[in-house]
């Protein structure tokens, strides 16, 4: 049963609301990226080559970031953005997932590069310790963001209707379906890639983050350090036998989550955190209106 902040906080982001962040998210990624596609030698001119680094490229990536602040802003405005972001600082999780974070995302790499069978035989992707830790920054600043949409809007209206472990799969699919444009160019890190591992391998994290978002009280950051993880240019390319692993490890997790990955209740459907006292406040009626037995919810 949901409480009445719980009830009132529906109302304030409704449903409905994970429309138009799609609507946005899309638009705006696959926009910048179509004038790459269907203008390639005008876009090359005028801001030079497209790669994973480059500023119209980071602009797209932030599309769900972007679309997710527009939609709560619209909704709940500058003070509702801000509880919205306060969810950056949840951090708390059980010990065992912080260890699969740490080291759990790196030995799945690794196990695919393993099968791969060039685990050892490629060189260190950098020259010191100032291009590595640039790497690092950059990668941490990119991807990771993405998920202020993906995990902080999109999943917690998505687990009003559908159990954990659909929402994860469902909303896995359209991630990975958001990320299509990038598979089109050659300049971008998906550019080598083949798409179908990589949607597999998206949605099957995609369903390895939900549980860890549902047990963190619907953290942005824990998922954004898997996010970062998944992009770390430390671990090695084991693209696409790292599908395996993931796959594996989406199964082990919804094994050992079963009792709550099936089921609505408690799981996460907030958006915007709210205060009890703020969503059970009523407003005074004037004395010639008002009855004793009339309420007015703050946020109806």
């Amino acid at each position: 049963m949901q409480t009445g902040s719980a009830r009132a906080a529906q109302r304030r982001m409704p449903s409905s609301a994970l429309w138009p962040f799609l609507l946005i998210a899309f638009g705006w990624a696959w926009g910048l990226i179509a004038l790459f596609v269907f203008l390639p030698n005008q876009m090359t001119r005028w801001f030079g080559p497209l790669t994973g680094h480059h500023p119209l490229f980071i602009l797209a990536v932030y599309a769900p970031a972007m679309a997710a602040l527009v939609v709560v802003g619209y909704h709940v405005g500058w003070i509702g953005v801000r509880r919205y972001l306060s969810r950056l600082l949840l951090w708390r999780c059980p010990p065992a997932w912080m260890a699969f974070i740490l080291l759990g995302m790196p030995l799945l790499f690794y196990a695919g590069a393993a099968v791969k069978g060039d685990l050892f035989q490629e060189p260190f992707p950098f020259d010191g310790l100032a291009p590595m830790l640039g790497a690092l920054a950059l990668t941490l600043v990119i991807g990771p963001v993405e998920e202020l949409g993906w995990r902080g809007l999109a999943l917690p209206l998505l687990q009003r209707h559908l159990a954990p472990l659909w929402a994860g799969l469902l909303l896995g699919l359209v991630w990975s379906v958001w990320h299509v444009p990038a598979f089109l160019l050659s300049g971008t890190p998906q550019g080598a890639w083949s798409f179908m591992p990589f949607l597999v391998g998206a949605t099957a994290i995609s369903v390895i983050v939900t549980p860890l978002f549902n047990t963190s009280r619907g953290s942005i950051l824990l998922p954004a350090l898997i996010h970062f993880q998944a992009n770390n240019p430390l671990w090695p390319d084991a693209h696409p036998y790292d599908t395996c692993f993931f796959v594996v490890a989406a199964l082990l997790v919804v094994w050992l989550n079963r009792q709550t990955m099936f089921t609505r209740h408690g799981a996460v459907t907030m958006v915007v955190p709210v205060i009890e006292d703020e969503a059970t406040k009523v407003l005074p009626r004037p004395p010639s209106t008002a009855t004793h037995s009339e309420k007015q919810p703050w946020d109806s």
